[in-house]
């Protein structure tokens, strides 16, 4: 009697477990998980904080037998022996297809300090077939106000092989093109604003009057009032303290603040070259009417050929027969309900069956009709 009842109050505790999980998973799918908000660092960018384009003309020497022969390629060759100290005797042929003329360029990063290196590009500028095996020497490379701020000099990575003989050719990848990885040394900084001035200054990826007074709000929130303010729909303005450890710090719990920013604009993005067509969840559909039909058109062409009778002076002559079809495809009327969503947007037109080429053209004429609520930008 009491064995049973025991095993009864161990199978009642059992199956009440088992229900309270059953709910807890339950209340845990009904729950809506938070969506993540947009940090300050990938909305805006703090003013003067941007890397730098650099640019030289160097030689890659080594090739084997691959370079280029072009005169100014020799000429460069020969003033950089005499750099050297080194006298070329006149009518001394050199290089021999193992030196090429290259442009080198790399991106010099926000704060890097002398004696870092950065990876730079080297790109053949002539007839080289191949930079494999080469060796880039000494390039000085520039910046926008020409003066000089790194040097590079390294092997050169190209990353493809290729082959050729008998008038057949073997490629793989690109060969007139590689890579010196840590090539350059930065020789000279590039001085930024982030110490100076009582002002500094964030500027948005986009110009959106919302955004910018959300992201002044959310600054004043956490970091006390008056410490930014939006100036415009692309800046917001920020007030910085004294020393420079403080900025750092400043400037790191700024660019890590959560803003919950407004819907962007309906635009709807379309690549005329590939057919794409991107639009954003705020691209919304009046009600309209659709005719759309397609026209194919095709092409034969058969050759004929045409000899002469027997014994007489005339030649055999190839011709072409060519037919010319035109089909036109019926379209009927489609009616396209109003569409608030996305989702009810992209099954409206779908429903039209049309191609990514002719959905160009629909959208156009929507936008001309007054049914599309979005900007078009063709790119």
């Amino acid at each position: 009697m009491y064995k049973h009842s025991g095993r009864r109050e161990k199978l009642v505790d059992w199956l009440a477990g088992l229900a309270w999980a059953a709910a807890c998973a339950v209340v845990l799918c009904w729950w809506p998980m938070s969506s993540q908000a947009t940090r300050i660092k990938e909305v805006a960018s703090v003013q003067g904080v941007r890397s730098n384009p650099l640019v030289g003309y160097g030689l890659v020497v080594g090739l084997d037998g691959t370079g280029d022969t072009s005169p100014s390629t020799t000429q460069s060759l020969i003033a950089a022996l005499q750099q050297m100290g080194t006298t070329v005797p006149t009518g001394v042929a050199i290089g021999a297809k193992n030196v090429a003329a290259v442009m080198v360029t790399a991106t010099l990063p926000a704060f890097a300090q002398p004696g870092q290196s950065v990876d730079v590009t080297v790109s053949s500028t002539m007839n080289a077939k191949s930079l494999r095996g080469g060796t880039l020497i000494a390039t000085p490379l520039r910046g926008a106000d020409g003066e000089i701020y790194a040097l590079a000099q390294g092997n050169v990575v190209v990353s493809g092989a290729g082959a050729s003989a008998g008038g057949s050719k073997v490629q793989v990848n690109h060969l007139s093109a590689g890579r010196v990885p840590a090539g350059a040394t930065v020789e000279r900084s590039v001085p930024t604003p982030l110490n100076q001035g009582e002002y500094l200054q964030l500027d948005l990826v986009a110009d959106d009057f919302s955004t910018a007074i959300a992201v002044a709000t959310t600054i004043n929130k956490r970091m006390g009032d008056g410490s930014a303010h939006a100036v415009d729909g692309r800046v917001v303005r920020l007030r910085m303290p004294e020393t420079a450890q403080a900025r750092v710090e400043f400037l790191a719990n700024v660019e890590n603040l959560a803003v919950e920013l407004a819907l962007p604009a309906a635009k709807i993005v379309i690549n005329a070259r590939t057919g794409s067509v991107v639009m954003n969840q705020t691209v919304t559909l009046a009600p309209c009417a659709v005719a759309h039909g397609s026209l194919s058109v095709t092409i034969s062409s058969t050759p004929v050929i045409s000899q002469p009778a027997a014994l007489s002076p005339g030649q055999t002559v190839q011709a072409e027969k060519t037919d010319i079809q035109i089909q036109q495809q019926p379209g009927a009327i489609i009616q396209m309900a109003a569409g608030t969503k996305l989702t009810d947007v992209v099954r409206a037109l779908n429903s039209l069956g049309a191609t990514p080429q002719d959905l160009l053209a629909i959208l156009q004429a929507m936008k001309s009709a007054g049914a599309l609520n979005a900007d078009i930008e063709v790119i």
